[in-house]
């Protein structure tokens, strides 16, 4: 037992069990017993109390969580730092990591990791919206409750975006293959990297794979910086292209090109999910130039002289073909390595830019919607409102520009800022349900913001009207960005998808199915070992298009095959020689078979068998007090003990008379009670 366990933080805190090892800290289950609730609670390791670094990591985390407040981010209570003792009380979760989860699974259906992916972004998007980057964004990080809803944890190294960015470290090296490049070779981090990290999370979600993997960190990190993982779709062929392009779109190793905010991914995931026939024509610079490799040796054209010229050069290339290059190849990569992680400098100047040099368009007497709908050079625009209000100008037209138009050559995708005619840099999305594409598409550029339109088929909504959009009516948006509009083209597909309830208990799977106007069937399999009333199989297969009141037959385990049979001996306590009342109760339910009176100094110990399947609580008593508690696991068949001290009470005995006893009046009649029944047999 560790030295924690059993004890009580502060008079309030009881320690129940530890739960979770990290790098600098022990996470514990314990009982808020102020509160009365479960939490989990983050101690600093001792090694570390006098560590300025982790104390300050350990402080961040707590700050960077007390800021936030999002149902899909772990909450905080409370925070102690002590001399001799830091900890963190948090919400407790009962569940599994994501990294866990893929690991059971192999490879999620790509629904579901759509549905996985959406709530990190969400979470991700409120952390933003703070400044709060968290930059160690991975599935050992994502916590799975059972109803499937993820909680965001662990932002021991998140930091504020007014704090100074910090280089690679030793806790982001643990994370190499979910960090983004710039965090590798040490440049600035913001919320591109977090999205860059989800990226690789879904990669590997819907895949099963990581997209770079090595023997080494060094390796991985390496392979981050220069290598293009393999497309999903070459993985796992049941990938539609859409999440294949929106996954690669978010691994774009230059920032620029990645989704610039967890908005905007959550924008295409929506329109994926809305259709998930969609395509994203996302255009990345290709370069036209590209650096060329020459050979430095090269076997000459044998001369018209065959002259001795040509035999040296010859010879050159023999004498250094072995040991020349074996050294050579070892000094570079060993100092590439050093570059990487102690470098940060070097290495950005030794990986070439993606964007080429362009001049810088003029953009002023634009609106802000017309200079993202003709914006050839890819320009990220940083939108300002102007400090007076113009009504002779239009609303959202752009009055300025830095840098100004032809003032200097950028980089293509460069940041301009530009200041436009607005009272604020947001604008509230219209109302647009029933309207026309034309009208929407008015109504939108109205308010400074860029329509966009998406076929859908609803039966719902008229033909050729708006039937929703993205963000939803009422929802402030800076001024320019997309503003997803769908419009109807016809009714949709009246078949209905077949729900996946396999591994769901019967009562469960019949309410979906109901749910999703199904019919039911089924029949039970003796033989599985899966727990009874488990759905093993169904048919149709989940997400098959049927008509509605398809009947879908379930084969159901009756549990007979996974039931098994395991024994326990109860030891008796020592030095008590009376009789002493033992009574075991099954899962809360007492068991009168087991109901005995025993006497320990006869009866050293009492042997007992449970048959049943799945788990089960037993716990035995004596004369009324907590003795013994095993939980059952008859899967594995064994079971373990919990131990509770036996205090003797030792019956009262009276002395026997040394004379006849007077004659008494006959006894007045007496209601047997149920102890008298129990332990003489009959009244």
């Amino acid at each position: 037992m560790d030295k924690y366990s059993g004890k009580k933080l502060d008079g309030r805190y009881e320690i129940h069990e530890l739960i979770g090892v990290g790098g600098m800290a022990y996470v514990y289950r314990c009982t808020d017993t102020i509160d009365d609730r479960e939490v989990a609670v983050k101690i600093l390791k001792d090694e570390f109390l006098n560590n300025e670094e982790f104390i300050r990591r350990f402080k961040n985390e707590s700050k960077a969580i007390a800021m936030l407040s999002h149902p899909n981010i772990v909450k905080v209570y409370d925070v102690s730092f002590g001399d001799m003792i830091q900890y963190i009380v948090m919400e407790y979760i009962d569940g599994i990591t994501l990294k866990e989860y893929i690991g059971q699974q192999g490879v999620l259906d790509w629904r579901e990791a759509l549905h996985l992916t959406t709530q990190i972004l969400k979470a991700l998007q409120h952390a933003h919206n703070k400044g709060v980057i968290h930059r160690d964004i991975k599935p050992h990080n994502i916590m799975l409750l059972q109803d499937g809803t993820i909680k965001v944890t662990d932002f021991g190294i998140a930091r504020l975006t007014d704090t100074q960015t910090k280089t690679m470290t030793e806790q982001a090296i643990g994370s190499v293959h979910y960090i983004a490049p710039e965090q590798a070779r040490g440049s600035k981090t913001d919320g591109k990297s977090d999205i860059y990290s989800v990226g690789v999370m879904l990669y590997e979600m819907i895949t099963g794979k990581l997209p770079f993997d090595a023997d080494s960190a060094v390796s991985v990190a390496l392979m981050q910086l220069q290598s293009t993982p393999k497309m999903p779709r070459e993985i796992n062929p049941g990938i539609p292209l859409g999440l294949e392009q929106i996954t690669m779109h978010a691994m774009q190793k230059n920032p620029a090109q990645r989704y610039q905010t967890a908005l905007d991914m959550l924008g295409d995931l929506e329109r994926f999910r809305l259709n998930p026939n969609v395509h994203f024509d996302y255009k990345y610079f290709v370069d036209s130039d590209p650096t060329k490799f020459v050979k430095k040796y090269q076997k000459p054209e044998p001369s018209q002289s065959g002259g001795q010229n040509d035999a040296e050069e010859i010879d050159e290339k023999k004498e250094h073909s072995n040991t020349y290059y074996a050294v050579k190849t070892a000094v570079v990569t060993a100092i590439i390595l050093v570059a990487v992680f102690f470098t940060a400098t070097l290495i950005r100047g030794c990986i070439p830019d993606q964007n080429t040099d362009v001049e810088i368009d003029n953009f002023v007497g634009k609106t802000i919607v017309e200079a993202n709908e003709n914006n050839p050079n890819n320009f990220k625009f940083e939108i300002k409102s102007s400090p007076k209000f113009d009504s002779k100008k239009k609303t959202g037209e752009i009055v300025k520009q830095d840098p100004e138009a032809g003032s200097k050559l950028v980089k293509s995708g460069a940041t301009i800022e530009l200041t436009v005619n607005s009272k604020d840099v947001e604008a509230s999305v219209p109302f647009c349900k029933n309207l026309s594409k034309k009208e929407a598409s008015q109504l939108i550029k109205d308010k400074s913001l860029t329509p966009k339109f998406i076929d859908v088929y609803d039966s719902l909504g008229a033909t050729d009207a708006v039937v929703d959009t993205f963000p939803p009516a009422g929802v402030q948006a800076t001024v320019g960005s997309t503003v997803y509009v769908y419009i109807v083209r016809g009714p949709k597909d009246t078949k209905i998808e077949v729900p996946e309830v396999t591994n769901m208990s019967l009562s469960e799977a019949q309410s979906d199915l109901s749910e999703s106007k199904l019919e039911c069937k089924y029949t039970y399999d003796d033989e599985t070992l899966a727990p009874e009333g488990t759905v093993i199989g169904q048919s149709p297969l989940q997400y098959s298009k049927v008509d509605e009141g398809t009947i879908v037959n379930l084969i159901v385990s009756s549990g007979k095959g996974s039931q098994s049979t395991v024994n326990i001996t109860i030891d008796m306590p020592k030095n008590v020689d009376y009789d002493v009342k033992m009574t075991v109760s099954i899962d809360g339910v007492i068991d009168s078979s087991y109901t005995k009176t025993i006497n320990p100094k006869y009866n050293t110990s009492y042997a007992v068998s449970f048959t049943g399947s799945g788990n089960s609580s037993v716990l035995v008593m004596l004369d009324g007090q907590n003795y013994r508690k095993y939980t059952i696991d008859y899967s594995t068949v064994s079971y373990t003990t919990e131990s509770f001290d036996f205090v003797p009470t030792e019956p009262e005995t009276t002395e026997k008379p040394t004379q006849a006893p007077e004659t008494q009046a006959p006894p007045e009649t007496t209601v047997a009670t149920e102890e008298q029944v129990d332990e003489e047999g009959d009244v």
